[in-house]
């Protein structure tokens, strides 16, 4: 998508947005002049700790979602007989609604940083191994080993075969799990934390009932889904070139 078109887009929302406040002209929807000036001069402080502990649960969780998810992924589409011991299990994990274990894990890790990060890692874990298990079961025997049969080692194997055949789903994966793992984020910082945005928004909405800086904290969140949104389709469009030859 092109900058000149988010760019428009962002104006027309904003536009709207004022509209709408108009129209209400209740304290509940203040203007977006109003939340822009809340939003700048909390980021600096208060707002931008919240913000940066929100960044840290989800860039801790996507790395170790990767890191986990990716290698498990690649065994299984290689490997019919250890997919269809683990596809089951699969299949019966993949559709629940992750948010649900926030109370189970709440128990079982306690309340810190680890019980949030493991909730995201849970929904970017499955999406993750799904796409490279698929993707790497496309790969055909013969073509890897007539690599081996050139002399390639792991190595090799790693770096002309199995990295640009799995990467894409790996990024694809995040890209297309970060909004879930945003609103996700959200419920998980309104349970026994007083650090993150998801806290923050509800402090100010229903504690505080300061509604400029609560939408400040909404904006805050919608900005961390869309930049890590962008930076994982740059990654994507940097590290996947041929990915996008047909289209250049």
């Amino acid at each position: 998508m092109k900058s000149r078109q988010v760019i428009l887009a962002s104006l027309f929302l904003l536009v709207l947005w004022e509209v709408l406040a108009l129209v209400v002209n209740q304290p509940i929807l203040p203007p977006p002049t109003v939340v822009l000036m809340a939003f700048f001069q909390e980021l600096p402080g208060e707002l931008g700790w919240h913000f940066l502990a929100s960044l840290w649960r989800v860039g801790a969780s996507t790395v170790l979602a990767i890191l986990v998810a990716a290698p498990i992924g690649l065994i299984l589409g290689q490997s019919k007989r250890l997919d269809a011991i683990a596809s089951p299990v699969i299949y019966l994990l993949f559709p629940i609604p992750k948010v649900v274990f926030v109370p189970i894990l709440l128990l079982f890790l306690g309340i810190n940083d680890f019980s949030k990060i493991a909730i995201i890692f849970l929904i970017l874990f499955f999406q993750v191994l799904v796409l490279v298990r698929d993707q790497a079961a496309t790969l055909r025997p013969e073509l890897i080993y007539s690599v081996r049969s050139l002399g390639a080692g792991r190595r090799a194997l790693f770096r002309f075969v199995y990295y640009p055949a799995t990467l894409p789903a790996i990024l694809m994966a995040v890209r297309q799990s970060i909004g879930t793992a945003v609103a996700v984020l959200y419920v998980v910082e309104l349970v026994a934390t007083q650090v993150g945005l998801g806290y923050y928004i509800y402090l100010h909405g229903t504690t505080l009932l300061d509604y400029p800086k609560m939408y400040a904290g909404v904006l805050a969140m919608s900005l961390l889904g869309l930049g890590l949104y962008f930076a994982t389709d740059g990654f994507y469009r940097r590290l996947c070139p041929w990915q996008f030859v047909e289209q250049s």
